[in-house]
């Protein structure tokens, strides 16, 4: 990770952004920002104990 943009500089993370918009974000009308936090921890904290994940052998990130 040099900083220049490049595209594999940042792979994880724009996976997991792409994960939280396709599957919460664009699903749901937030009216305020407390609902939309609430929902994206709720989000976050399905993602990490009881979403599968291909790259970890169909595992959640919480049995690693």
């Amino acid at each position: 990770m040099d900083g220049r943009g490049r595209v594999y500089d940042n792979i994880f993370v724009e996976r997991l952004r792409r994960s939280v918009k396709y599957e919460e974000v664009y699903l749901h009308d937030y009216r305020r920002v407390p609902e939309a936090r609430s929902h994206l921890g709720a989000y976050f904290h399905f993602y990490n104990t009881e979403r599968f994940h291909e790259a970890l052998s169909y595992r959640t990130p919480h049995e690693l």
